[in-house]
């Protein structure tokens, strides 16, 4: 089992804050794209999935609960991972708000607390863009699932290559960020094949910035364009953020 980073860094800190933790839903998902946004994820989630009833599934990096949440009200048994407390704190409010049960605890992704094959499906949304040590995170999921693990991450070949490189100069020079990674299809997908695991299905969400579409903040346009986009092929190159999930091959 791997051990978990030091916990100065940034991945920790910022989501520890209060603040943060209350806003963050607002903040990534709130108007009309991030609607969109949210119930592509879902969608997503549900079709790279399929049956949830009764089913083990682990949440690592749950946030405020948005993905325990939805499997929870598919009557899967669910439990829910992350590092801040601040976070699961407005999780747990969430389940406690829609009646539905929930495993929450603390924890860190590089060094789940839980023995190998545990769970049937371990789902991990944003946290290799920030993790520390990206590959141990993925080990770890890929240890403690015995059939599926789904991640996201955003893409080399997209316009997050620009906005990363822009946070990780503003985080050098002492601004409070969040200096995430991006990553290619390909050393994604020897990860996994270290770990056992294939590739199974691939999900693209936009071509350009989700920043660009919440600033002009209108759903019919985002669609409109994004369209056009995908009919002429660019989406399948460029498309960004990727959501990914992954079958256990070894038996």
């Amino acid at each position: 089992m791997s051990r978990p980073p030091r916990e100065d860094h940034y991945s920790y800190s910022v989501y520890d804050d209060p603040a943060t933790a209350r806003s963050f839903d607002e903040r990534r998902f709130g108007g009309v794209i991030g609607e969109l946004v949210a119930g592509t994820q879902a969608r997503v989630l549900t079709n790279f999935v399929g049956r949830v009833h009764n089913r083990r599934i682990l949440d690592v990096g749950t946030g405020t609960g948005r993905a325990a949440l939805l499997f929870a009200r598919g009557a899967a048994q669910v439990t829910a991972v992350d590092a801040s407390m601040e976070m699961l704190a407005v999780a747990r409010q969430r389940a406690v708000a829609q009646g539905v049960e929930i495993a929450f605890e603390v924890g860190d992704a590089h060094a789940l607390r839980f023995p190998d094959r545990a769970f049937d499906v371990v789902v991990s949304l944003r946290v290799l863009m920030h993790s520390p040590d990206w590959r141990a995170c993925l080990r770890e999921l890929c240890r403690v699932a015995d059939q599926l693990v789904v991640v996201d991450y955003p893409s080399r070949r997209s316009f997050a290559v620009f906005q990363a490189a822009i946070r990780r100069v503003l985080h050098t020079v002492g601004v409070r960020n969040e200096p995430y990674r991006v990553f290619g299809h390909g050393e994604i997908e020897r990860a996994f094949a270290d770990c056992g695991f294939r590739i199974r299905s691939v999900h693209r969400q936009f071509v350009l910035p989700i920043a660009l579409h919440k600033a002009i903040g209108s759903r019919r346009v985002t669609l409109a364009v994004e369209h056009a986009l995908d009919r002429a092929g660019l989406l399948r190159i460029f498309g960004s953020p990727v959501s990914l999930v992954a079958e256990r091959i070894e038996r």
